[in-house]
Parts: C-alpha cells; sequence; structure tokens
C-alpha cells in the first residue's frame, strides 16, 4: 500500500455514497484511517433519493478492506453540533484529525421546488461547510489540510440559477460561489498556524446528484420526460474537453493532493477539475 497519507485521519462529511465516499475509500488506500458521516436521511425539497444507511455502512467495508480503521456516525451537517459529537467520538478512537473533507451537499432542482429549496441547499452546501470546519477546527494542528467541495457552477454566472431551476438552483449557485470565498478568506486566517485551506470545484461528476431526473430536465427542457441518455451529449457539451462528466476518482485525486505532504505550501487554491468547463463562460469574479 502506498502512503502519501499514512497515519493520518480525514473528517469526511457525505460519505455514504458518491464522491464522499470515493475519497473515503482513495484516502484509505493511501494509508489514512477515517471519519465517515452523512444525514443517511432525504430531503424534501431534494426530488431524488439520497443515501441511506446501509450507504454509510457499506464506505465502512470498502475503507475496512483496505485495512483501514472507520468511524461512521449519522449526522447532519446544519446541525453543528451534531458534526461536533461526531468529531469528538472519532478522535477518541481514531486518536487525532488531520484532514477535513467538507463535501456533503444537495442539488434541489426543479420549478416545482418550493422556496425552502433555496434555505435547504445553502444550509447543507454551505452552513454545512462552515460547520464542518468549524466542528473541526479546535482539534487541527499544524500541517492539517482542510478540503471543501465546491462546483465548477460557483466559477460561472448563471449556470443553474434561473427561474425554471427554482429557488434550490438559486440556492446551489449562490452557496458553491460563497465556498470560494470562505476559504480564500479562511486560507489567509489559517495560514499562520501552518493549516491549509483548499476548494476542489467538480464539473458534471457521474453520482446520484448528476444522474436523477431533476438533473436530466435542467439539461433537457426540450423533452417531456427525459432519460440518461437523452441528457448525455447535454452533459457533454458543457465541457472543453468533450466528456459527458468525470468520475469521483477524479476528484478523489485532487483531494488525495490537497490531503498530503506533497500540496504542504497550496493553500487558498481554487482547484478546478472540470474538464474545462469554466474555460467558456464568463467567471464570477472569484478569486484564483
Amino acid at each position: 500500500m502506498a502512503g502519501r497519507v499514512k497515519g493520518k485521519v480525514a473528517f469526511i462529511t457525505g460519505a455514504a455514497r458518491g464522491q464522499g465516499r470515493s475519497h473515503a475509500v482513495r484516502l484509505a488506500q493511501e494509508g489514512a484511517d477515517i471519519i465517515a458521516i452523512d444525514l443517511c436521511e432525504n430531503i424534501a425539497t431534494a426530488h431524488y433519493p439520497l443515501a441511506v444507511e446501509a450507504d454509510l455502512a457499506e464506505t465502512a467495508r470498502l475503507v475496512e478492506k483496505l485495512g483501514r480503521r472507520v468511524v461512521t456516525r449519522k449526522a447532519d451537517v446544519r446541525e453543528r453540533s451534531q458534526l461536533a459529537a461526531a468529531v469528538h467520538d472519532g478522535i477518541a478512537e481514531l486518536g487525532r484529525l488531520d484532514i477535513v473533507v467538507a463535501n456533503a451537499g444537495i442539488a434541489p432542482l426543479g420549478s416545482d421546488v418550493p422556496p425552502e429549496g433555496f434555505l435547504d441547499a445553502v444550509g447543507v452546501n454551505l452552513v454545512g461547510v462552515i460547520n464542518t470546519v468549524e466542528a473541526a477546527y479546535p482539534h487541527l494542528g499544524a500541517g492539517a489540510s482542510v478540503i471543501c467541495t465546491g462546483s465548477s457552477a460557483g466559477l460561472m454566472q448563471g449556470s443553474v440559477d434561473s427561474p425554471e431551476n427554482g429557488p434550490g438552483g438559486f440556492g446551489y449557485s449562490h452557496s458553491k460561489r460563497a465556498v470560494t470565498r470562505f476559504v480564500h478568506d479562511l486560507a489567509r486566517q489559517l495560514g499562520p498556524r501552518y493549516i491549509r485551506v483548499n476548494a476542489v470545484h467538480p464539473t458534471n461528476c457521474d453520482t446520484d446528484m448528476l444522474q436523477n431526473k431533476p438533473m436530466y430536465r435542467l439539461f433537457r427542457p426540450d423533452l417531456d420526460n427525459p432519460g440518461r441518455e437523452d441528457a448525455e451529449e447535454a452533459f457533454r457539451s458543457t465541457q472543453s474537453i468533450p466528456v459527458p462528466y468525470v468520475e469521483p476518482e477524479d476528484i478523489s485525486n485532487a483531494v488525495l493532493f490537497l490531503a498530503s505532504d506533497e500540496s504542504r505550501y497550496v493553500t487558498g487554491l481554487q482547484m478546478k477539475v472540470d474538464a474545462g468547463a469554466v474555460l467558456s463562460r464568463s467567471t464570477s469574479g472569484a478569486p484564483d
């Protein structure tokens, strides 16, 4: 086994499936032990199924199969006390905390989403990131790495914030744009403590957040009931490199770099893993 994060402990939110599970497995492959949390419940304004407890158990199984230790907890990133309790339990068992991956997110898209969809998107995607960092911060020392999941949508104007995508689309874009500024400004504050703060911004990623009916309708509004194959070509058209989406492992490799000592002097970075999605779109003026 390679050891780019050997002996370190990573706290990962949204770890039950998708990018979060991929990050847990990739970091475990490189020697890290994992504190994995997920809501494991649906959110009403997100009109696609979210992860369940069996998914989180499968993440734990995959980590343990690699010979690494894992602590799992069911927790809501919108509730800071639940995150603090999960961090406390994880450190009690694993002994330390070195890496934070604030990954949990939702995309409550659709014109039928009620106004609280805006608040749910912001609550999970932005407040959840801040809560995750705040819960972990007292346990971080010199050399720690904080990695926040943004989105290429947060670096482009008008990506999903249009009336047909509903309040949740506006909430998604708002939250992802705010993550870029949060990372930029927090990196300045924590740099003197030798704690790095960076963001990873994926484009379309082949997870349940992308592969669902509301997302297909977003990309193919010309069809009454679009499916995956219908959306595939539209997905492809959004990237300069003509792929429909990237894989979770592509994002995890970026997370691994930012978690490892290879990036020990990298902080405040807005790292795009977007197949060139942002290149042909006007940016929001977010910091580089």
